[in-house]
């Protein structure tokens, strides 16, 4: 029997559609169709002056035959050093946070204010701070040690742990809060019990805060593995054209190079969709392996 929708029902479908509405086309206009074009481009060579061309696979037989390619792959993984870095220093900084001091609060909010800093304003501070005749860093080196610092954005091999530098000073405010909020979050008795039972400081660090802050390493770790490989603003502030000796481009600023520089979107999408796809295979490994080490109280 064909059920009938009545005048009141049928005004709370239309509203309901016309609430849903705008994330759906959004998603559609703005995620989706972005999507479905970028993977036809990559099959196709396109400078968007000139009707495009199907060339199949060249553009993906270019790709890992371009020593650029690999060369930004390899600073961005590069950089994921980082991340362990950032994870050690933020929990650091959480456990001297958690502690009940008058002010306490100024401090957790003066390490916070990088993460919610403009990047590019950051990244132009940091700029003037490695320069090599007159930046901050070296000047305070030269005061210390009475000698001159490395070409941070000039030496090939010092462009990436700069980068990393910046990013520590930029990122360890966010996971510290991450951290403070997990340690907060620990019931106080665990402790007490240790105690009981003759555990030092050490051994109560070790066995309890550090299992029970996992998910949080977990969402660390997942979320700045994701954050390097789409790491690009920096990369185009401090290191004009991919730096000295392209050591300080990453895939995503040798996306844009070939985009937006060359025109060569159709070989920008295939390189997109690759990285896509890179990110996906290191994120699926990531949560399979979770579950060896990711405690769930």
């Amino acid at each position: 029997m064909k059920k009938t929708i009545t005048g009141y029902r049928r005004k709370e479908v239309i509203w309901s559609l016309i609430f849903v509405a705008p994330p759906v086309l959004g998603f559609l206009i703005f995620g989706l169709a972005p999507l479905l074009t970028s993977f036809g481009l990559s099959f196709m060579t396109w400078d968007m002056l000139t009707p495009s061309e199907v060339v199949g696979l060249d553009n993906f037989h270019y790709m890992f035959n371009d020593e650029k390619f690999y060369k930004s792959l390899y600073n961005t993984f590069f950089l994921l050093l980082g991340i362990p870095l950032g994870m050690v220093f933020s929990l650091i900084l959480a456990i001297m946070m958690n502690r009940k001091l008058a002010g306490i609060s100024i401090f957790r909010t003066i390490y916070y204010i990088p993460v919610i800093s403009p990047i590019i304003a950051v990244s132009l501070l940091w700029q003037w701070m490695l320069n090599y005749d007159y930046g901050l860093i070296n000047e305070f080196i030269w005061k210390i040690f009475g000698t001159q610092g490395p070409n941070w954005l000039g030496d090939p091999n010092w462009v990436k742990p700069s980068f990393i530098l910046m990013g520590l000073w930029g990122g360890v405010g966010g996971t510290m809060v991450l951290y403070l909020a997990g340690l907060q979050g620990i019931s106080s008795t665990y402790y007490e019990a240790a105690e009981v039972d003759g555990a030092t400081r050490w051994h109560q660090f070790k066995h309890i805060t550090l299992p029970l802050l996992s998910p949080i390493h977990f969402y660390v770790v997942v979320m700045g593995i994701i954050g390097t490989f789409q790491s690009f603003s920096q990369m185009y502030i401090l290191a004009a054209d991919g730096g000295p000796e392209y050591s300080g481009a990453t895939i995503v600023y040798y996306i844009f190079q070939e985009a937006f520089k060359y025109f060569n979107m159709g070989y920008a999408s295939s390189v997109a969709w690759v990285l896509g796809i890179l990110i996906f295979i290191i994120t699926l490994v990531q949560f399979r392996l979770s579950k060896r080490w990711v405690y769930q109280d």
